[in-house]
């Protein structure tokens, strides 16, 4: 092994494929992104991409790689993956895609044809857990794939998630990290395992366990390159792929967040609030807390779904001005829409956003709709920006109280990752609204750091995970609640927002009654 190791951590999210090389201090000595088309769609709410898109892309990432630096490939002393969650493929007995992957963004159902069979159809409707059980049947795609296109079904070995079907590919056996399970699938989230054969989640799909790939814990060794795989990526045959996480796991990890007084925010396509926990802390009851990319321990999550999605949009929409002012200037847009930003003063002037552009399963329930009140003819665009990330805000400060309620732990400190961690406005908007410090860790590359730190502590290169977070992970800017504006937000939080919801929830209902929208 080299004197000085390098892991090479991939890292395949929704927007781009990136190649990243850390060293064991946690300094990021290289770097190839290569932007990919998130999906495309053939009906109304489909998302889908073919499998060997992703493959094919993250080589093309380690060619850029490659070419933006002189270190050699021989440093690298193993390779490890952190990928998007929920996003699933059909493979064959020869290991082949069957159909597109169904990207976690897809919104197509499955029928659901009458209540579950048995005893545990009993139990749920005493329970009263229908609605909640049929949700989860109608989301899970193996159920869309078994009703439509049962000859693929049929011809299905292997049913894996994006982390699966890359591993394989990186080194012929089906294997996957505990950590990387998020989505519908037979999991058993408490004790991080396929669930047992009692389990009622076998009765609600039609998986089998012999579909499913062998489990290992993060920082395990999943196998070893193949010649193939060795040139794809452009290192070496053999070396160790050790397991790592989904994205959001190695976010927490690569942002230090170890224990449950550390808030870890992530601000990109869907945004989160997490508190990592020896314990089985569920966020809302009967939601799980998801797997950590620190062994044995639980990720408790809420989640906004297609958070700065919104920013992304008002910047589609509205924001035509600030990216061609910043094409002619020669800089980011961020910049301007960071101007736009602090041209307003805190809470926009009583303009409030609820941010449900997407509806939950439990809270807030299926009939939620995003909305914004207290318009007048003082408010710009400058105003409804600032509100969406205040209204982000809002609600992931109401995440974290769940979080504290549901584990009995105060959180005293905020980490923010993800792209909207890049805006200084919106980091000290965060801490304003929180009335906390929110640090930026020191590198924005946090979910391949993650992954880098599972694999340092499986290839050896630390003793264990306490170690390698305290040597590879550091806070970066710190940015201080402002009295004023925390004085401000906590009002309008705790006497506006929190009541938005219960007091709009039965015209969102009259809503989707009249329309059928959110169906």
């Amino acid at each position: 092994m080299p004197s000085d190791p390098l892991i090479l951590a991939i890292d395949n999210g929704t927007q781009s494929v990136r190649a990243l090389l850390f060293d064991t201090r946690g300094n990021l000595i290289a770097k190839g992104r290569q932007e990919i088309q998130p999906y495309f769609s053939e009906q109304p709410g489909w998302a889908e991409q073919h499998p060997g898109y992703f493959w094919e892309n993250l080589g093309k990432a380690c060619d850029q790689l490659w070419e933006s630096t002189d270190v050699t490939p021989d440093r690298v002393a193993g390779v490890t993956l952190t990928t998007q969650r929920g996003t699933v493929i059909n493979l064959d007995e020869d290991g082949k895609p069957l159909r597109p992957a169904i990207i976690w963004l897809d919104q197509r159902h499955a029928k659901v044809d009458g209540p579950v069979k048995g005893p545990w159809g009993w139990l749920f409707k005493l329970a009263r857990l229908e609605d909640t059980i049929n949700r989860f049947r109608e989301n899970t795609q193996a159920n869309w794939i078994a009703q439509n296109q049962p000859e693929i079904w049929k011809k299905t070995r292997h049913f894996v998630l994006l982390s699966g079907y890359l591993n394989y590919r990186l080194t012929g056996e089906f294997r996957d990290s505990t950590g990387s399970q998020v989505g519908y699938l037979p999991f058993d989230y408490k004790r991080h395992r396929w669930a047992g054969k009692r389990d009622f989640k076998w009765n609600l799909m039609p998986i089998k366990k012999s579909m499913l790939p062998k489990l290992v814990s993060p920082g395990s060794t999943l196998g070893h390159l193949t010649a193939e795989a060795a040139k794809h990526l452009g290192v070496r045959e053999g070396l160790a792929v050790i397991a790592a996480a989904s994205d959001k796991a190695c976010e927490i990890l690569g942002s230090g967040g170890l224990t449950p007084d550390i808030g870890c925010m992530s601000y990109g396509t869907t945004a989160t609030i997490n508190a990592t926990n020896k314990r089985y802390v569920e966020p809302v009851r009967l939601m799980p807390p998801y797997p950590s990319a620190l062994p044995g321990h639980y990720s408790t999550e809420v989640m906004i779904y297609r958070g700065f999605w919104m920013v992304s949009w008002f910047k589609r929409e509205f924001g035509l001005r600030e990216r061609e002012l910043a094409e002619k200037r020669g800089i980011e847009p961020e910049e301007l829409f960071d101007e736009l930003v602090q041209a307003v003063p805190a809470g926009s002037m009583g303009l409030m956003l609820q941010p449900y552009w997407s509806p939950g399963v439990r809270q807030p329930g299926p009939e939620a709709k995003g909305s914004i009140i207290g318009f007048g003819d003082v408010h710009t665009r400058s105003h409804i920006y600032r509100a969406i990330l205040e209204g982000l805000a809002y609600a992931l400060r109401e995440g974290k109280e769940k979080i504290e309620k549901r584990s009995g732990v105060k959180i005293r400190k905020l980490r923010v990752a993800g792209g909207g961690s890049q805006s200084d406005a919106a980091m000290q908007l965060t801490a304003d609204v929180f009335g906390l410090p929110a640090e930026r860790p020191h590198t924005y590359e946090t979910s391949g750091l993650g992954a880098a730190i599972d694999a340092a502590v499986g290839l050896g290169l630390h003793p264990d995970f306490e170690t390698a977070v305290a040597e590879m992970t550091r806070v970066g800017d710190v940015f201080q609640p402002n009295p004023e504006a925390r004085e401000l937000y906590e009002r309008l939080y705790s006497e506006v927002y929190l009541r938005m919801y219960p007091q709009l929830q039965p015209l969102y209902q009259k809503i989707r009654d009249i329309t059928g929208y959110p169906k």
